[in-house]
């Protein structure tokens, strides 16, 4: 039986163990999944079933006895622990030099340049929480209108902003001409960070918008495109590829919002791939070291999960994958250097362990064989194992 559709589910920041060179990233005993398993909000019957305890180096919990999906393990073949590297390994891209990192802050002459072209001032420069950032340079931003810029252990410039001081048009703006600004020196991402409330009380919005750098070579998701098949993204999924290769984007709010429009994708007719990511066990928990609340999304994830098995198709492939980790229980906030693992099912999806791959982009060299496309990309196609 020939597959028409798959669906490519990102888990944001799930990962299953430190990778074998996690100490150089001082990630060294990182484990993201045995982390949430110690809560009492763990409760992924699916998801076990589908093998995901039967993974090579996964011993947190019993193995199921007879998984119904294929399953594996996954080294990361790219120089790097973010969102942005992990997803176009995914895509097949890896990414051999890292992308540049700012731990004292920005140069002055960037933020000089910055200022100039949006004609506003700017606070902090500097690696920062995402919520106590707005705690503490909230209410200097709202007298001032200067823009709270800041930065992680990530590529990232990000650009806070209250909605009632800097509308959201206009950031989004701003966001655009920082990522121009940004190109040459290939920061891997500009994210728009609006918030509301006021000094005690700030929260963010949930209009937060991602600009990434385009993708230097194609991805599976090119190819696809210029095949014909339709490439429905979800989530922001759209953001990290910048666009390419995108025929159909999906923006959602939360985790909630992308399953229900998953659902709802799953229910119309196209041919080709369909690449959701589901980003609050990364964005909400994961850098907020929430233990339980990573479980509880988790759970929440599992029981609609056993729904959108039941209504797929025949000829339907699902693949549920990570982009890296983020461990709740570690001291660290960031993003951890972590396996990530594949799980995959279908009515023609053999249940076979895939054991452990070099590279996350054996998923996309798989995905373009399903639908028997010669895609110049990396990795090494599973699709003979596992249908």
């Amino acid at each position: 039986m020939d597959i028409k559709r798959v669906f490519l589910i990102v888990l944001d920041s799930l990962g299953i163990g430190e990778l074998p060179d996690a100490k150089d990233f001082g990630d060294k005993g990182s484990n993201t999944l045995a982390s949430i398993s110690k809560s009492k909000e763990f409760n992924i019957k699916t998801l076990s079933e589908l093998g995901l305890f039967n993974i090579d180096g996964v011993n947190c919990k019993e193995k199921y006895p007879s998984p119904k999906g294929a399953y594996g393990r996954f080294l990361e073949a790219s120089h790097g622990k973010d969102t942005t590297t992990g997803h176009w390994e995914i895509a097949g891209l890896i990414s051999k030099d890292a992308f540049p990192t700012y731990p004292d802050g920005f140069p002055d002459d960037i933020i000089d340049e910055f200022k100039r072209l949006t004609k506003r001032g700017v606070l902090c420069n500097k690696p920062y929480s995402g919520t106590k950032v707005i705690e503490d340079y909230g209410a200097e931003h709202i007298k001032t209108g200067d823009l709270i810029v800041y930065t992680s252990a990530d590529s990232v410039f990000q650009i806070a902003a209250h909605e009632e001081i800097v509308p959201i048009d206009e950031l989004y703006s701003i966001c655009e001409k920082a990522r121009e600004l940004l190109n040459p020196i290939g920061v891997g991402r500009v994210i728009a960070r609006p918030f509301k409330g006021e000094k005690g009380n700030f929260y963010r919005t949930e209009n937060r918008h991602d600009y990434s750098l385009v993708p230097p070579k194609k991805t599976v998701l090119n190819y696809l495109k210029d095949a014909g098949y339709d490439v429905i993204s979800i989530g922001k999924i759209s953001d990290i590829f910048s666009g390419s290769g995108i025929v159909k984007a999906i923006r959602t709010k939360s985790n909630a919002d992308g399953m229900e429009k998953t659902y709802e994708v799953l229910n119309e007719e196209f041919s080709g791939l369909c690449f959701i990511n589901l980003v609050d066990f990364d964005m909400l928990f994961g850098h907020r070291n929430d233990r339980d609340g990573y479980a509880k999304a988790l759970a929440e994830f599992d029981k609609w999960l056993s729904t959108f098995i039941e209504k797929m198709k025949d000829n339907d492939v699902l693949m549920i994958t990570s982009d890296h980790g983020c461990d709740p229980d570690t001291p660290s906030t960031d993003h951890s250097r972590e396996y990530t693992f594949l799980l995959a099912y279908g009515k023609t999806v053999k249940s076979v362990n895939l054991g452990t791959r070099k590279s996350f982009s054996d998923i996309g060299k798989t995905i373009a064989e399903i639908f028997n496309i010669e895609a110049d990309i990396c990795g090494e196609s599973f699709k003979g194992d596992i249908l």
